[in-house]
């Protein structure tokens, strides 16, 4: 399979991260990108597993430097995924995913679109748009986690919305509706890319 730069996208509750997660463990050439973050660790995180846990001068050097294939301010806190760690796994023949917001995806859509069209990270650029079967859907989904009160599940959803509104704006949509079934096409869409399908 040759290197893919993999962008996954998704509501909040639409079921990314279980996807991601199934990718990685039956995809050893597929590696997770660790995000840099300004914000402490919580709980077990640890430095260089879960995230690159930067300062706020050193998260604003990288940015001045130009070494962040994209970064915003989510929270009160800075994120960010470095250029270098991509380029590494594609030298070493691996592929990447990226499991970012909306925002994130379209700052990686134009830094590909501006690179050499032989470039392996414009090359093997793949962007996937997940999406709930609807708001209500989504709605049971986010109230039977109990992660959120009631107020956090409706700025959920209005953030929704507003990602399903720019859904277009990725190469291919996966609605999950069904965790096995939008597996298989996320598999589908991997192996087409990779030139194994």
């Amino acid at each position: 399979m040759r290197p893919l730069l993999i962008v996954i996208s998704a509501p909040s509750g639409a079921g990314k991260t279980t996807l991601c997660d199934r990718l990685l463990q039956d995809f050893p050439e597929i590696s997770y990108s660790i995000s840099c973050t300004t914000r402490p660790p919580r709980g077990e995180e640890e430095d260089g597993e879960d995230y690159h846990f930067l300062t706020s001068e050193s998260f604003e050097a990288h940015v001045q430097a130009g070494d962040f294939l994209e970064h915003a301010a989510v929270h009160g806190a800075r994120y960010g995924t470095l250029k270098e760690p991509v380029r590494a796994a594609f030298a070493e023949g691996l592929s990447v995913l990226m499991d970012i917001d909306v925002a994130g995806a379209a700052q990686v859509r134009r830094h590909v679109a501006g690179l050499p069209p032989d470039d392996p990270m414009r090359r093997g650029f793949v962007d996937v748009f997940v999406r709930p079967p609807s708001l209500e859907a989504l709605r049971e989904r986010l109230e039977a986690r109990g992660e959120d009160d009631a107020p956090a599940i409706e700025r959920r959803l209005r953030n929704a919305a507003g990602e399903l509104a720019r859904a277009g704006e990725f190469r291919y949509q996966i609605v999950n509706d069904n965790l096995d079934f939008a597996y298989r096409e996320l598999c589908a869409i991997v192996e087409m890319a990779g030139g194994t399908a």
